[in-house]
């Protein structure tokens, strides 16, 4: 039963991360970021890791990603033409699906990754109220910091990206 769970949140987070890579309306692939975090984080309850799927749930599916669909939505983008292909991004995209087929193959060739003595692992959660008192006492203020500066970097969108009227006669 857990490898057929894994299988399919694996598989629907591998189509969802695919649909953020095609689509080329930016509200779809937003949705399907979310989609994509959601089956991420359906592989932390999978492997028992409750914590870090509620974080993930909480900090990216429902803050960021909603962040970014809010953004599009209020930027009203739209699909424009796509721009032709210049060498120097064509030889960067041969250059990435080689890299990913090369490391295909070398994993294919090696086989699986070794497998590590159960004994040694220590059990899920032991060292999570440290973590959690760790998270809320001493890294506080960087996670407030970054807060801060991911609603700074949205304002700074939405300013730079408004139309203001009447700025068309100074040119």
């Amino acid at each position: 039963m857990g490898s057929l769970l894994f299988n399919v949140l694996a598989l629907s987070t591998l189509i969802a991360a695919a649909g953020v890579v095609v689509n080329k309306n930016a509200v779809n692939a937003s949705m399907c970021l979310l989609l994509s975090l959601v089956g991420v984080s359906g592989l932390f309850v999978a492997l028992e890791s409750y914590l870090l799927a509620f974080l993930l749930l909480l900090v990216y599916a429902g803050a960021i990603a909603a962040l970014f669909l809010f953004i599009v939505m209020l930027l009203d983008t739209k699909g424009d033409a796509r721009p032709t292909l210049h060498r120097l991004p064509l030889v960067a995209r041969v250059l990435a699906v080689g890299l990913v087929g090369l490391g295909l193959v070398s994993f294919a060739v090696r086989g699986q990754l070794a497998s590590s003595d159960l004994a040694k692992v220590p059990a899920v959660g032991a060292s999570l109220k440290l973590y959690a008192y760790q998270l809320f006492t001493t890294y506080l203020l960087p996670v407030q910091i970054l807060g801060f500066l991911l609603l700074i970097a949205m304002l700074g969108v939405i300013v730079l990206s408004k139309r203001f009227e009447g700025l068309e006669d100074i040119k």
